[in-house]
């Protein structure tokens, strides 16, 4: 069985929409974007210690696909050499165009082939950003660990991690810490899921 987890920034009204770039995702006419940028170098210093320093795939949604392997913004490539090397699987409506190192496209059936994906042998799934296939996954109960970064910043508007319609449900803190320019880190597990 693998876990899936999610990592996430959040403002702190719960907004996960473009936290860095304004081409991440300007959807809604979402003003915002880059909110995170004041932060990043101390948040990112945590997320690798705390997040990326196990082996993991990426399970990423397509937006988020292209910001990573540079077909949406290269000089703004969030890929490294630990996300080339890893096997990503991506929700997509277009599979022949999905052609970074390692892609396994997922093109129909995604709640279906990830439920699959989770029961195989393997290392943590992780999901990075991808708010379309977020909201799939919360919808199909599919999260086992949620990874999230909380800046200190109120946007008032934006696409949130939790819609209205999120099932109500518990969750236990595993792990915490603060960066020193204020982002709280929270790392939780529903109380049903596994332990690894």
């Amino acid at each position: 069985m693998r876990t899936l987890a999610i990592l996430t920034f959040t403002s702190l009204d719960g907004v996960m929409q473009a936290p860095v770039m304004p081409e991440e995702d300007p959807s809604g006419g979402f003003k915002s974007a880059g909110w995170a940028r004041p932060f990043w170098t101390e948040v990112m210093a945590m997320v690798a210690q705390e997040a990326m320093a196990e082996p993991y795939d990426l399970l990423l949604g397509r937006r988020t696909y292209d910001i990573f392997s540079g077909k949406a913004s290269p000089q703004e490539s969030a890929e490294n050499e630990q996300m080339r090397d890893a096997r990503k699987y991506v929700a997509t409506t277009h599979p022949e165009d999905a052609d970074w190192n390692n892609t396994i496209p997922l093109t129909d059936d995604v709640p279906v082939r990830i439920a699959r994906l989770k029961r195989e042998d393997g290392p943590l799934l992780q999901v990075h950003g991808s708010w379309n296939l977020i909201q799939t996954l919360l919808a199909h109960d599919l999260i086992d660990e949620f990874r999230l970064w909380t800046f200190p910043v109120l946007l008032g508007s934006g696409k949130r991690l939790f819609n209205a319609g999120a099932t109500a449900r518990r969750l236990s803190l595993i792990r915490s810490g603060t960066t020193p320019n204020g982002v709280v880190m929270g790392i939780y597990r529903p109380d049903n899921g596994p332990k690894h």
